[in-house]
């Protein structure tokens, strides 16, 4: 998928393709390492190692303490993500949905240099994004944008996963919800359905304050 506007509507998610990748479990393993060790398993140590129902609580908290680092990118990670985000929206707002696709297949599963945005950055970033704004938290919104924001007409890949996420970031939900979406939608639909949702929700705020939303998007993307 680069192009992602559809010229139906999205189909059912068919589940996740299972390829088995060797040498994967270890690699995890060993990004796994140093959380675990903060409860005082050493891998390369038997000893240390408890009995499997704690050291499965200790795996549950390091995966969950990786996802947030993945999801929730600081400093030039998140930069990137915004840039990656801002310019998806701005050529979605140009009727240029190709170029938009193209700009968000820039983002990569992992960027261990931190030189390009990734897909669990630009992800977590336009959940938390919508969050902010849907809920009125964000400084420049204008009044009313949550009941303003709609997705963009036509349809597009990740068009269902980009309703419920409208639908949480109302609430302020949709970034706590990023674990069930993906679950439900696969992670490239999520972040598809992200970036349609920030698009249909720059447009409403251009349209509110009666400026093209490439005006707009400076002050939003922050």
């Amino acid at each position: 998928m680069v192009d992602p506007r559809r010229p139906s509507p999205e189909p059912p998610w068919s589940g996740p393709e299972i390829v088995h990748t060797p040498g994967m479990a270890d690699d995890l393993m060993r990004e796994f390492a140093p959380i675990l060790a903060a409860d005082g398993i050493d891998l390369d140590a038997p000893d240390s190692i408890p009995d499997m129902e704690t050291l499965q609580a200790a795996l549950d908290r390091a995966v969950e303490r990786r996802n947030m680092e993945l999801f929730t990118p600081v400093g030039e990670a998140r930069s990137l993500a915004l840039t990656t985000l801002r310019l998806f929206v701005e050529a979605i707002a140009d009727d240029q949905s190709d170029l938009a696709g193209a700009i968000l297949a820039t983002a990569v599963p992992e960027s261990p240099d931190g030189s390009q945005a990734t897909v669990a950055g630009t992800i977590g970033v336009a959940l938390d994004l919508l969050d902010t704004i849907l809920t009125g938290n964000h400084p420049d919104a204008p009044a009313g944008i949550g009941a303003k924001a709609r997705l963009p007409q036509g349809h597009w890949y990740g068009e269902r996963a980009a309703r419920d996420i409208l639908d949480l970031a109302r609430r302020g939900r949709a970034h706590s919800a990023l674990e069930a979406l993906i679950t439900k939608q696969g992670s490239h639909a999520v972040q598809s359905g992200a970036a349609i949702a920030l698009s249909g929700t720059m447009q409403a705020w251009a349209d509110l304050v009666g400026e093209p939303v490439d005006k707009v998007t400076p002050s939003a993307f922050q």
